[in-house]
């Protein structure tokens, strides 16, 4: 084991109750999401609405306070173009809910096209079949939720955040697991 893993397997092993902690944490934020997706929904489009917005004026004051860079006026219009956008999806949540699932829908669709091509590119190789079939779920789940538009822009968007939450909040509390059976076993040799 090189030196950066036994760090990181000794950082979980000391910390096993923060890891366990965030991790239940990060479990129920993800429950609560899955259990209300038009607020995690929601929540998650103004948060990304001021992103925008916060981004591209802090790009507008960079353009203006770096003027003699060569790039100055396109700098600007492209923080002028995010702080807008950022307002529109603030101003207008749920014409912001119905783009955003939109963009969401393609990028599985897309996703999933491309994770199919390189299942076959990688064909031979070990475990190809779930590549492509992680292709094929992703296209799926991106034509269910394009098939449901504009219905399922009130939910698609939390309900994925809420799932990718609670299973970031699994993986900690499996991670913590994990570590305190090594440290178990480490003890008793």
């Amino acid at each position: 084991m090189d030196k950066t893993s036994v760090d990181v397997a000794k950082a979980f092993q000391e910390n096993r109750g923060w890891f366990t902690a965030l991790g239940v944490i990060l479990i129920l934020v993800g429950t609560a999401a899955i259990l209300f997706p038009f607020m995690a929904t929601l929540s998650t489009e103004i948060f990304v609405g001021w992103l925008l917005v916060i981004g591209g004026i802090v790009q507008i004051v960079h353009a203006f306070w770096a003027k003699n860079w060569s790039g100055m006026l396109w700098e600007a219009l492209v923080g002028a173009l995010e702080a807008a956008a950022g307002a529109i999806l603030l101003f207008y949540p749920l014409a912001g809910l119905v783009a955003l699932t939109v963009f969401l829908a393609v990028m599985f669709i897309v996703e999933g096209a491309f994770r199919a091509a390189l299942a076959f590119k990688i064909k031979p190789q070990a475990g190809w079949g779930w590549v492509l079939a992680g292709g094929i779920i992703s296209g799926i789940v991106g034509v269910m939720i394009w098939a449901q538009l504009p219905s399922s822009s009130l939910w698609a968007v939390g309900l994925l955040v809420g799932i990718n939450i609670a299973m970031a909040g699994w993986t900690l509390v499996m991670l913590a697991m994990s570590a305190g059976k090594e440290a178990g076993g480490k003890t008793a040799a």
